[in-house]
């Protein structure tokens, strides 16, 4: 018997849902490739909101070998299923990955690892509930469209946890919560981590003019001043929809992404291969930014879509050119995000300097569940402190906002 056959005769549970005698039986399993599951039974519980969940970018993580065998990511799907008409169908369902280190997931608990091992404890392996290597806000309790959302929501969490003991796992993180899944997941006791991300808001602007209207003068000019920047230096940009991305395009993409991440001396998690993927099983939710200088592209972003959240990802270039970042990763964007009636535009993890350019702080989340009764007790109130003191730095942001009716305080 194999292992994940294993874990699922461990976690065949919870068998019926509270309430009534006349529902038919559920079922806990835990898969090891996604491609087991029906992607339009994936596809219906996920939703449309958040393309990270989506069964194509999962796949495609797996298919590239970005995740898998040899990177730490071992796929753990909790999936709950019930019988209906001789099928078992998909009930509910979260995307759970058994972790070997804490790399690609931007809610940073490495000082929580060297404490453990520092105290004879052993940290890894741990699970990690999330979309790999993607800081964006999104379901994480995914629940099949006609079902009880917090019974099968209460199951999924359960059997998490019981996973996670059974399997001496030191530790079980949800990364990135909604903020429906995190006050479901606080009822069960996890503990809840505040985080900070600059999320810009569409106030059914009519154009980016417009936009800029609401920013106090000085900030208007500056912002004006890096468009007209990257114009001067006769460099312009290309939208490219996923359908129209040819090979060359990923391959000129993934050259700046290489580039940004030999910059920052990061790690490369993701091929070339999962890139493509993605443009061609995902058309409708991934953009390209490709910046043009004469005769060669010199720069480019991506971006997927989700039903009213746009999410930038990677940028990079061939070379320094003033402002182009900030036109490809946030006013180009922007001005997308406008025509296409798009209500948020989550351009990525950290960057103050966004602020001035018309995010606002936004709360992130993340839930925690650790073993360690002790471990758990002190992880507790660092966290209590540590959201107060994220607490006074929103504030302190939101004082020095370019928006002229918040710099006002109305």
């Amino acid at each position: 018997m194999g292992y994940c056959d294993t874990v699922s005769a461990i976690i065949k549970l919870l068998t019926t849902r509270p309430r009534t005698d006349e529902l038919p039986a559920m079922q806990l399993s835990v898969i090891s490739r996604i491609d087991t599951v029906d992607p339009e039974q994936w596809n219906a519980a996920a939703g449309d909101s958040n393309p990270f969940l989506r069964h194509e970018f999962l796949a495609a993580l797996e298919h590239s070998g970005s995740v898998g065998p040899g990177t730490g990511w071992e796929p753990q799907y909790l999936i709950l299923t019930h019988q209906t008409n001789g099928n078992r169908r998909l009930a509910g369902a979260i995307p759970m990955y058994r972790k070997r280190h804490s790399y690609g997931e931007y809610v940073f608990d490495w000082a929580w690892a060297d404490a453990y091992q520092r105290a004879g404890l052993e940290y890894y392996p741990k699970l990690v509930v999330a979309a790999p290597f993607t800081p964006a806000t999104g379901p994480r309790l995914l629940v099949a469209p006609g079902e009880e959302r917090e019974t099968v929501a209460t199951k999924l969490i359960q059997g998490a946890l019981e996973h996670a003991r059974a399997h001496g796992a030191s530790s079980l993180h949800w990364l990135f919560t909604n903020q429906a899944d995190t006050r479901l997941l606080e009822a069960q006791g996890l503990l809840r981590r505040t985080g900070m991300q600059f999320h810009w808001h569409n106030q059914d602007y009519r154009d980016f003019d417009d936009f800029l209207a609401g920013f106090s003068s000085a900030k208007r000019k500056k912002v004006r001043r890096e468009r007209r920047y990257v114009r001067e230096a006769d460099i312009t940009l290309e939208r490219i929809q996923g359908r129209d991305a040819t090979e060359q395009n990923w391959r000129t993409f993934y050259r700046f992404y290489l580039n940004t991440i030999e910059s920052r001396g990061a790690i490369p998690y993701l091929n070339l291969e999962f890139f493509q993927e993605i443009g061609s099983t995902m058309p409708d939710q991934v953009l390209l930014l490709l910046a043009r200088h004469q005769d060669r592209h010199v720069a480019g972003a991506l971006f997927l879509r989700g039903t009213d959240t746009l999410f930038g990802r990677y940028w990079g270039s061939d070379g320094d050119y003033h402002s182009l970042h900030f036109e490809t990763c946030y006013y180009d964007p922007i001005d997308y995000c406008i025509q296409q009636g798009i209500a948020r535009f989550e351009a990525g993890a950290q960057g103050e300097h966004k602020l001035s350019r018309g995010f606002l702080p936004t709360p992130t989340w993340s839930m925690h569940w650790l073993a360690h009764p002790e471990f758990e007790r002190a992880v507790a109130d660092y966290l209590s402190r540590e959201r107060v003191g994220m607490e006074h730095y929103m504030d302190d942001l939101n004082e020095h906002s370019p928006y002229r009716s918040l710099l006002a305080g109305d």
